[in-house]
């Protein structure tokens, strides 16, 4: 199909290992619409003037330790969090994409477009634990930490900075309008339907 200026920006929150990318990857063909993850990296750098190697450890993780850290210190106006630095600056990057229809994975975009009233479709992907660890082994992410461990700690760092900059849990089903359990299909047969419902909200 080819790129259509009704399709809203797709945004997409997941747990670790329910096939985000792949998903936000078939959309994109399926649209031909541009998509979003580690793309952010360069552009949010130039804009927050962090290395690209900070934003890759902290463009979306923040421990619960980091988020009370952040609390307390940001009641000094002297102090300034890197983790707050990369969110505003990848907050920009978020509303200058959202210009054109794209898609965008993960970085409270669903919550950020909702906020500024931009045309979205707003995706949450979940699935069983068994079917996030065999795709977590296949991504070879966990650098030697036991896999169980390694996906519930993703987990937890993004719902804990999803908290910390929108005030609500990470999958909050409330807040998309679609929740999926994309371990129940085939990837194929996920984008299909998720591709099914963008189509019908845009007409």
């Amino acid at each position: 199909m080819s790129s259509q200026s009704g399709l809203p920006v797709i945004t997409i929150s997941r747990q670790y290992g329910a096939g985000g990318r792949t998903i936000a990857r078939g959309l994109s063909a399926r649209f031909d619409i541009p998509w979003y993850d580690k793309d952010f990296v360069a552009e949010t750098a130039a804009k927050s003037g962090y290395s690209e190697e900070d934003i890759r450890q902290e463009g979306e993780q923040l421990s619960a330790g980091g988020r009370f850290l952040n609390s307390v210190l940001n009641t000094s106006a002297a102090y300034s969090s890197s983790h707050d630095g990369i969110f505003l600056a990848q907050k920009q990057v978020i509303m200058e994409l959202s210009a054109s229809p794209c898609i965008i994975v993960g970085r409270c975009a669903d919550y950020i477009l909702k906020e500024a009233g931009i045309f979205r479709f707003s995706l949450f992907l979940y699935a069983d634990l068994p079917f996030r660890l065999a795709r977590a082994r296949q991504l070879h992410e966990n650098g030697g930490m036991d896999l169980r461990k390694y996906v519930e700690k993703v987990d937890s760092q993004r719902d804990t900075y999803y908290r910390n900059y929108t005030h609500h849990s990470l999958g909050d089903f409330s807040l998309y309008d679609l929740c999926l359990n994309s371990g129940r299909m085939s990837m194929y047969d996920n984008i299909e339907f998720i591709a099914q419902m963008i189509e019908t909200v845009s007409r």
